[in-house]
């Protein structure tokens, strides 16, 4: 059976959930919290991070996956159907850029401070949100916001005219401020347009219905029409 090891609410770990829920791939979902111990994880990835995708390929066998961007090279090479990856070499390069655009630049910049101040730090019974860690990070999102925003303009997708993982990606750490309430929408109407078309596919059903305890959703969260 296939399984994803990820953590709960974690953009990274959504990243990968969407791209499977895109492809119509049937997993098992075993999730870590903060506190869990990292045996486990460790036995599949000896750098201890997560996700992990350990699954038995088209060509026999079984393998662990991982990191995020491993995860979604090798799930387009083994399940190609439906395309998630442009079709010409330049597109692809694009689409790439925008990958370590959200996992080195936005996910350093805005996640760990924002996601890990009000998601993170509840998850890992550390207290309240450090309020300098958030106006940094708030700083620092409405300059990625303006980025987007602009693609949006330009662009049907952020990588070009179809969605690509690049959207996933984006749309994954979104989510997750968007619940907290940290994007100001009526700023950026070319993204809100665009994560409005994202959040209403069914592979993102399943993220719109999760809850982080002890902390109520936005109550426009998983409002497709917000």
């Amino acid at each position: 059976m296939r399984t994803l090891l990820h953590s709960p609410f974690d953009p990274i770990s959504r990243q990968v959930r969407l791209i499977l829920y895109e492809k119509n791939i049937t997993f098992q979902s075993r999730e870590f919290h903060p506190l869990d111990q990292k045996d486990d994880i460790l036995a599949v990835n000896p750098a201890g991070t997560l996700p992990v995708l350990i699954d038995e390929p088209p060509t026999g066998g079984e393998i662990a996956v991982s990191p995020t961007n491993a995860i979604a090279e090798y799930l387009e090479e083994a399940y190609p159907l439906p395309a998630l990856m442009p079709a010409t070499s330049a597109g692809r390069a694009e689409m790439r850029r925008l990958n370590a655009w959200f996992c080195d630049k936005f996910a350093p910049e805005i996640s760990s401070y924002l996601t890990y101040e009000f998601i993170e730090k509840r998850l890992k019974r550390l207290g309240q949100p450090d309020t300098e860690r958030l106006r940094a990070g708030q700083k620092l999102l409405d300059w990625h916001l303006d980025y987007i925003n602009y693609l949006c303009e330009h662009r049907s997708w952020l990588a070009g005219n179809k969605m690509t993982i690049a959207d996933l990606y984006c749309a994954a750490h979104l989510s997750c401020l968007d619940y907290c309430d940290l994007i100001q929408w009526r700023n950026y109407n070319f993204a809100k347009e665009w994560y409005a078309k994202i959040k209403s596919r069914p592979s993102f059903k399943p993220l719109l219905l999760e809850r982080v305890p002890g902390l109520p959703a936005a109550r426009h969260y998983d409002n497709l029409d917000f």
